[in-house]
């Protein structure tokens, strides 16, 4: 199930070679998603100040996406297959766990948002900005976190 979209192929452009782009396209739309999301979190932060009107204790899920987003990215796809990485403490069975255990905490931090916008804001009646505001900076991380791990090739690494 895994590789089912492995011989999908786009429409081919003829006038952009995207083929030696990729890594460099792939890093630019993933830290402009990043950027993106931690820059609506702070505006959301300066515009509600108080804590009655949104918790401080929400940017947490922020901080867990963000771990989450270098935990993710620091294992080499070589290095969960086995390929690359046969020494260290615990080898390929390691950089697994470190990858399932960051995977975990991205999608902990997504529903936790949800679970932020809905049960703190949503559901009371509040005003929901805040709460758009939490769940959008942990979906724009965790899309920015699938672009740069599954967007880049190794092959092209220098």
């Amino acid at each position: 199930m895994a590789g089912f979209l492995d011989n999908f192929r786009w429409p081919e452009c003829e006038c952009i070679d995207w083929g030696e782009r990729r890594n460099a396209v792939a890093s630019i739309v993933a830290g402009v998603l990043f950027f993106t999301g931690w820059w609506i979190m702070i505006d959301a932060a300066v515009a509600y100040p108080t804590q009655e009107q949104m918790n401080h204790a929400f940017h947490t899920c922020g901080v867990f996406s963000t771990i989450a987003f270098f935990m993710i990215n620091a294992v080499s796809n070589g290095q969960v297959r086995g390929d690359t990485y046969g020494e260290g403490c615990m080898g390929r069975t390691g950089a697994r766990l470190w990858l399932f255990i960051g995977f975990m905490m991205m999608f902990g931090s997504l529903i936790a948002s949800i679970w932020i916008l809905f049960g703190g804001y949503v559901v009371p009646k509040k005003e929901v900005a805040p709460g758009l505001a939490v769940f959008f900076q942990n979906a724009f991380i965790f899309f920015s976190t699938l672009i740069y791990k599954f967007g880049r090739t190794e092959d092209l690494w220098g």
